[in-house]
């Protein structure tokens, strides 16, 4: 007899309360029920059930076999249903909350190629620098780029690491001269980033390792790093802000690095997405397609 429908009939009966109620679940007989039963004892060489005329108990043994047993049933169960959803065709609407700037300059980018490979979604892309409740507002997925996550329900899947840059234009730097040590820049005009605790106070690790804090003060600040962006092509000042900003203008000389043997710290991009043990289609092929896109970034 097999083991597995065994198992499954024992559960059944254990979870319906008796032979009779398992039976009519499964459209079995009682005869068939009891016999699956009395094999997996025959062959586990223990009692799992107490009967009498009217009621069943599980035995010691049987409530450490039910336990078991349920969760691998559980697991084939979410095995089946994994293979299932991820054959099944990316469907509906596709909620994706990202950074102002990350989702702009580069979701932006990509997304028309993921839209391609699956036709039948829909994306609504929203872009802010609030903290999002996925779940709360609706969203399938976020996008979120943080030194570190806070402890949450939500699943997470690290995809990459933006490195955090300073940058200035060749006219800034031919006017106002070179930092060479991150003390010089208490004599610059400094761009801050005020979604951060500490705005003013610029941290790095030296190439030695050694970490030094540094405050610096500008005529500019703003809580986006596109602005921030903008102000140093214009030759405002130096910027410090992340690689996938501002890597496209270092490509074409518009912008310059300052310090760069002095590493200002790493903003790690993470898919974050609701808690459920079986994601649907849509957020899979989501996910699957961004940790192809940031295997390789196009601004590391």
């Amino acid at each position: 007899m097999d083991q597995l429908s065994a198992i499954n009939a024992f559960c059944r009966v254990v979870e319906a309360g008796g032979f009779s109620a398992a039976a009519a679940e499964l459209n079995v007989s009682h005869s068939v029920m009891s016999k699956q039963v009395r094999h997996l004892e025959a062959r586990l060489g223990t009692q799992l059930l107490n009967r009498t005329t009217r009621k069943l108990a599980l035995t010691e043994a049987g409530q450490t076999y039910y336990a078991h047993a349920r969760r691998i049933l559980d697991e084939l169960e979410a095995a089946d249903l994994a293979v299932t959803r991820h054959q099944a065709t990316p469907r509906g609407t596709l909620r994706i909350n990202a950074p102002m700037a990350f989702g702009t300059l580069d979701v932006a980018h990509w997304l028309p190629r993921f839209m391609a490979r699956y036709p039948e979604l829909a994306i609504d892309l929203v872009c802010n620098d609030r903290y999002v409740d996925l779940i709360d507002e609706g969203f399938d997925v976020a996008l979120r780029l943080a030194r570190e996550l806070p402890d949450s329900t939500l699943m997470a899947k690290k995809l990459a690491g933006s490195a955090m840059l300073l940058v200035a234009s060749p006219s800034y730097l031919q006017q106002h001269g070179a930092p060479a040590t991150p003390q010089d820049l208490a004599r610059h005009n400094c761009l801050a980033y005020t979604l951060v605790p500490k705005p003013n106070e610029w941290v790095f690790t030296r190439p030695d390792g050694v970490r030094e804090s540094v405050t610096v003060r500008g005529t500019f600040k703003a809580n986006t790093g596109i602005a921030l962006r903008t102000a140093a092509l214009a030759g405002v000042g130096i910027a410090a802000t992340a690689s996938f900003i501002v890597h496209d203008d270092i490509e074409r000389g518009e912008l310059l690095r300052v310090l760069p043997d002095h590493v200002i710290g790493v903003r790690e991009l993470f898919a974050v997405y609701p808690h459920n043990r079986h994601l649907s289609p849509k957020v899979r092929a989501f996910i699957d397609f961004a940790t192809e896109i940031y295997r390789n970034p196009r601004w590391r």
